[in-house]
């Protein structure tokens, strides 16, 4: 993998790897529907870092969970790599979640009882991928985020940081198009979560991913290629 520019305002672009066209979610019904998103628009291109930042409430793990058709929304359209979701079925959803979109979440979760290494080649077999290959790829990952050395290391024998970042390889361990994180380094201290960062960053950029992610830590959002938040239910970049 080899390093890949950061998308810049007003160059050319590709088609986005991830588009929310209208999208609309309400819970319950009558006088005392919420509305969480009110006809949001989003893009994210390929090699973009977006920060979504936003208050508690605001409805950021409901955009998370739809853009990673983990949802359905009440309204509206989710494409992921121009092809929309609306009308797949769960199989189908299923299918692209596995393959073309990964999931970082605050806690690393990842299992306990499985070397470092062998928790990045578990998505790749759950694939199909052979084990020699799934190999191969989980230690290129995890040496480019800097954690090889823990390769044959168990989740209780690593640090805090470690942890996410063995995370973090095995969720782009299946080649992905969009990577969806949820407060990634919320659970860390303030070096720490910019170490992860920028192995984050790093597989971002050399991936061509489509990376949006929630946090509250709005040094590491000044350093992404954009900032948005919710308004009303609206996506607004700030």
């Amino acid at each position: 993998m080899s390093e890949a520019p950061p998308a810049r305002s007003g160059a050319p672009r590709q088609a986005p790897a991830l588009k929310l066209d209208r999208v609309e979610r309400h819970y319950g019904h009558g006088a005392g529907r919420l509305t969480v998103l009110d006809q949001a628009d989003l893009e994210i291109y390929p090699g973009e870092l977006v920060a979504l930042v936003a208050p508690s409430g605001a409805g950021k793990s409901t955009l998370l969970h739809i853009a990673g058709l983990l949802e359905h929304p009440d309204g509206g359209e989710v494409q992921v790599g121009g092809r929309a979701a609306g009308k797949l079925s769960e199989s189908e959803r299923t299918a692209i979640r596995r393959v073309q979109i990964g999931f970082v979440y605050q806690f690393h979760h990842l299992l306990p009882e499985f070397s470092a290494l062998e928790n990045v080649m578990m998505p790749q077999l759950i694939r199909g991928l052979a084990r020699p290959l799934a190999a191969q790829r989980g230690m290129q990952l995890l040496g480019y985020m800097r954690v090889k050395e823990r390769a044959d290391h168990r989740p209780s024998e690593m640090s805090g940081g470690e942890q996410q970042r063995v995370a973090i390889a095995r969720a782009v361990a299946n080649g992905p198009r969009i990577l969806l994180a949820d407060e990634p380094t919320g659970n860390l201290d303030p070096n720490t979560a910019h170490l992860v960062f920028d192995g984050l960053t790093r597989l971002v950029r050399a991936s061509k991913l489509a990376a949006l992610i929630a946090t509250h830590n709005h040094d590491l959002a000044a350093r992404m290629d954009r900032r948005i938040t919710l308004e009303a239910g609206k996506v607004v970049e700030f």
